[in-house]
């Protein structure tokens, strides 16, 4: 799907620039912003069965470590069902004011990485379920994953403080949103936050060492970091260091297919990048799992060295299949997933890996690709302090509405929200309520593999 395609699939008045903050205050009589607490009923609702749905098509001896992954605490359930929450959310009335969605914003998925000029970014970075469609559905995503993120703090979760915390998620995209609105359209798009404005954006010194902490953690997580951890040197070469069933070297046909894969990935880059990959030689290729709900998806990594000082670089392959939101979204043509998935993210970040493409393999499955580390990192969130929490669910507020003003119409969502607090309790509201069915769900999908159902 290329740029063109992505905006035409947006709400058509948006793409005009036509859409205005009335239009937005229209909205509210399709979904009014009290209304958004609202969580919707459906009886024949099976979180098990729409967790499991494209368990076939997955890795079968990487499934037990999926369930085992989701099933660490109702948080990380939530991180790996995202079609549960899509299926909750289509069912619900929409505002109908549409946008480039992550599809996927839970505040895990937030986080620091480098722009190519080598400025520590923070930013959404996953976006393997990104889709145009309703603004709010993003919001409601972030704030339920921030209550469910309180909850992880134990005796310091009380309704207050998740409650809190989802507020200022809410309000940070609330506040960022009221602000884009009223920019140039140059001004918007080249909005970014680095870390040095999350150390600028509280006054506690405490928070703004957790932020300088983290800037020079990232700064770690590189590519050398990477072949330091991931290879070692066999008879003078150097390959991956297998750690099965977590990453395994594939053999000389697998080799052969991701060579073919790299070749076609190539094509997709600007002519810059395509010159520096071709600088590059492939030596190895080693499966490696990744992630919560990517765990049994078709994912490797590609060991390269320059073909001159022997420099190593490591790339990711992922699959990219359907979004989960797509049975509930305005029909795209899409002719290709893993260009899905890159178009979307170049769309919505502020800036994005140099290495950033995609391919299709010989057996028909869609890939992207980029770089296994590029300063990227997220904080450990079970370990956090409330107050860290707090400011961190803020500034991922921020980003989102930032994200949101570049993919639809920034004027038309401030209007829907407007200055007061509706639509902060609603959102809020909501995120607690859902935090609860979460977790319910979560027992469910425990008691399903305790009797066998799962693996």
């Amino acid at each position: 799907m290329d740029p063109q395609t992505v905006a035409a699939s947006l709400n058509s008045s948006a793409a005009k620039g036509t859409m205005t903050a009335e239009a937005g205050r229209a909205a509210r009589k399709r979904r009014p912003r009290s209304d958004l607490a609202d969580l919707g009923e459906d009886p024949g609702r099976d979180p098990v069965a729409i967790t499991a749905a494209d368990d076939a098509d997955r890795i079968q001896e990487l499934l037990p470590e999926r369930y085992l992954r989701m099933s660490a605490s109702a948080f990380t359930f939530y991180r790996g069902s995202a079609a549960v929450m899509a299926h909750d959310l289509g069912a619900l009335p929409s505002t109908g004011i549409i946008t480039q969605l992550c599809g996927d914003a839970h505040v895990a998925n937030f986080g620091l990485f480098a722009s190519p000029e080598r400025e520590l970014m923070f930013d959404l970075n996953d976006f393997d379920e990104t889709s145009p469609g309703p603004f709010e559905w993003d919001v409601l995503r972030l704030t339920a994953s921030v209550v469910l993120a309180v909850r992880e703090l134990g005796a310091a979760a009380t309704v207050a403080a998740q409650r809190r915390v989802a507020q200022a998620a809410a309000g940070g995209y609330q506040e960022a949103m009221k602000t884009l609105a009223l920019e140039g359209e140059l001004q918007a798009w080249y909005e970014h936050v680095s870390v040095q404005e999350l150390m600028e954006s509280t006054t506690s010194r405490s928070m703004r060492k957790r932020a300088e902490a983290m800037g020079e953690k990232a700064q770690t997580r590189d590519s050398a970091s990477a072949v330091k951890k991931l290879t070692e040197v066999v008879d003078g070469q150097l390959r991956f260091r297998e750690d099965p069933p977590l990453l395994i070297r594939l053999t000389s046909l697998d080799h052969d297919l991701l060579a073919h894969a790299l070749a076609t990935y190539g094509d997709t880059l600007q002519p810059d990048r395509r010159l520096l990959l071709e600088r590059f030689e492939l030596i190895d290729v080693a499966r490696k799992v990744v992630g919560v709900g990517s765990v049994g998806t078709r994912c490797a990594i590609g060991l390269l060295v320059g073909r001159d000082n022997g420099e190593p670089l490591i790339l990711q392959l992922k699959e990219a299949g359907a979004s989960v939101l797509e049975p509930f979204t305005p029909p795209v043509t899409i002719e290709h997933h893993g260009a899905r998935v890159v178009n979307g993210q170049q769309l919505m970040q502020a800036a994005s890996d140099i290495f950033l493409g995609w391919s299709t393999g010989e057996d028909g499955h869609h890939f992207y690709w980029r770089q296994l580390r590029d300063m990227k990192y997220s904080p450990d969130l079970a370990n956090a302090k409330l107050d860290a929490l707090e400011v961190y669910s803020r500034a991922c507020g921020r980003v989102l509405a930032r994200a949101h003003a570049r993919g639809g119409n920034r004027a038309a969502i401030a209007g829907y929200i407007g200055s007061g607090r509706q639509f902060c309790d609603g959102v809020t509201a909501f995120g607690v309520a859902y935090a609860d069915r979460a977790e319910a769900d979560f027992s469910l999908m425990e008691a399903a593999r305790a009797e066998g159902r799962l693996p």
